[in-house]
């Protein structure tokens, strides 16, 4: 479970991004998080992860404060960025091996893991390909590969349907389905209200504030005064 309260989220002097953002994400739940370019989908998703610390306010994992990256990756959040994250100088295959084995997969287990996370994804014939020989879209469906092969408690997922055709896209948010169906809090940034739509909650972004509109009732699931 990820949970902020009150968070004020935003970068070293500028003025905040977000103001006051109260959310719970319970395992097995979808959320969508929308809002127009600028109102910090991005950056909530930083700061749950660990890459951004609040300023004011709280972030928590399992109730317990969150500190920093290398806190996050420890208690499983894995993060889709919008950038893809991937190494331009390796194939998608390698991408994928080397983040498995960082968390303590022997080398042939990281190929199959790897191998057959790109195979969900479509992507078993660019497993030798370069990334930067790949499509946006392929970058963005081996990224994903790669946070599914890691068995995350917490998924956050940025933009990763934006470069893809209605089959792929209806493929990525299947998977995003069957992470939180498996047990994982699963948020997911989006501009696309369809996408927002298949999701279990959608949290909206406008001018600072949040507002969870459409999904779980529970009194503890505000979002601040925004």
């Amino acid at each position: 479970m990820i949970e902020l309260t009150a968070a004020t989220v935003g970068y070293l002097s500028a003025e905040p991004v977000l103001r006051d953002v109260t959310l719970t994400v319970r395992p097995g739940h979808l959320l969508a998080v929308t809002g127009p370019s600028g109102a910090g989908k991005t950056t909530l998703l930083s700061a749950m992860a660990g890459l951004l610390r609040p300023i004011g306010g709280s972030i928590s994992l399992g109730g317990e404060p969150l500190r920093d990256r290398d806190h996050a990756v420890d208690r499983k959040v894995v993060l889709v960025p919008q950038d893809n994250g991937l190494a331009a100088v390796l194939t998608a295959g390698e991408n994928l091996q080397v983040a498995l084995i960082a968390v303590g997969m022997s080398p042939a287990a990281a190929r199959r893991a790897g191998a057959a996370a790109l195979d969900r994804l479509g992507l078993a014939g660019q497993s030798d390909q370069l990334v930067e020989e790949l499509s946006g879209g392929q970058q963005q469906r081996t990224a994903l590969a790669r946070a599914l092969a890691l068995h995350g408690d917490v998924l956050l997922a940025d933009e990763v349907t934006s470069e893809l055709d209605a089959a792929n896209r209806q493929l990525v948010l299947d998977l995003l389905r069957a992470e939180a169906d498996r047990g994982a809090a699963v948020v997911f940034a989006t501009h696309d209200p369809e996408a927002a739509a298949a999701c279990d909650a959608e949290l909206h972004l406008l001018d600072g504030r949040a507002e969870l509109t459409r999904g779980w009732p529970e009194p503890n699931q505000g979002t601040g005064d925004g």
